[in-house]
């Protein structure tokens, strides 16, 4: 009898742990989206976690994170810092504008062959050091390429769409609404794109923040349309936690082993809407 309780504490308490696992969501949180003056500077939080936006899982590592001033060129990061729950960093606006604040991961996904076992690829292989990541003798090299883009943006002043030229690399956003103008009881309509191309039934997901505070998550489920646009109608004020990503492959049924490779992307952005 000890050893069924035992069993089955165990199992609830796995059960329990991996619940909070899939709820991980790393965003950034500028302290204002929309500044107005001469001498500007923006502070912004970055984390992994459950509750959307607190800092109770890990820092969001800041060594891809860039920013880009409204003309494109790259502005510096300052005064950085990460700590046991949250990463911190400032960015002087300097110009007039809406600024990009992102970061981008380009790498490989797959796995390999070596003395009769399949082993997965390290984490970090990019086209370019594939080769010096592969063991000597690694054979039946299965890769596919994932594109992670988690971006912000700001701005000073009048919007401007200068910094929304797409690089045709992962996902990315193009603005019908642009994402410094959102208010409350209107809609708002996005174009995603994938490698350049428009990304056609995609989900989108978008979740309010403060969900420590009620009930229901408050989940927004939508789909992009032929031409990859989405249209969002905000509920109510605040920040939103907003993800597009490529559905993961599935297996055939009855196959064994791992789901097939395919190329993965995806895409966070933090949006703040005002009230009317």
């Amino acid at each position: 009898m000890k050893t069924r309780l035992l069993i089955a504490a165990s199992a609830a308490l796995a059960l329990f742990a991996a619940a909070p696992a899939q709820a991980h969501r790393q965003w950034m949180l500028p302290s204002s989206t929309v500044l107005s003056g001469d001498d500007v500077w923006v502070t912004v939080d970055a984390a992994v976690s459950n509750d959307l936006f607190y800092f109770e899982h890990q820092p969001l590592r800041l060594d891809a994170v860039k920013a880009w001033a409204p003309d494109g060129s790259e502005a510096p990061i300052e005064n950085k810092a990460t700590g046991r729950y949250r990463s911190t960093f400032d960015v002087h606006l300097t110009q007039k504008g809406t600024w990009r604040i992102a970061s981008v991961a380009d790498m490989l996904m797959g796995s390999y062959d070596l003395d009769g076992k399949t082993e997965r690829l390290p984490r970090g292989t990019t086209a370019a050091n594939l080769a010096e990541r592969l063991p000597a003798g690694a054979t039946n090299v299965r890769t596919a390429e994932a594109n992670n883009r988690n971006e912000i943006f700001v701005t000073v002043g009048e919007p401007t769409t200068t910094l929304f030229t797409p690089t045709g690399k992962g996902i990315e956003l193009v603005p019908v609404t642009h994402p410094n103008d959102l208010f409350a009881g209107e809609t708002a309509t996005f174009q995603f794109l994938l490698d350049g191309k428009p990304a056609a039934g995609l989900p989108v997901t978008v979740i309010p923040g403060g969900i420590r505070y009620r009930d229901q998550l408050g989940q927004i489920d939508l789909r992009t349309g032929a031409d990859g646009t989405v249209a969002i109608d905000w509920p109510e004020p605040g920040m939103y936690w907003l993800n597009v990503t490529t559905p993961q492959a599935e297996r055939e049924e009855g196959a064994g082993g791992p789901p097939p490779l395919a190329r993965r992307a995806s895409y966070v952005t933090t949006l703040e809407v005002m009230a009317p």
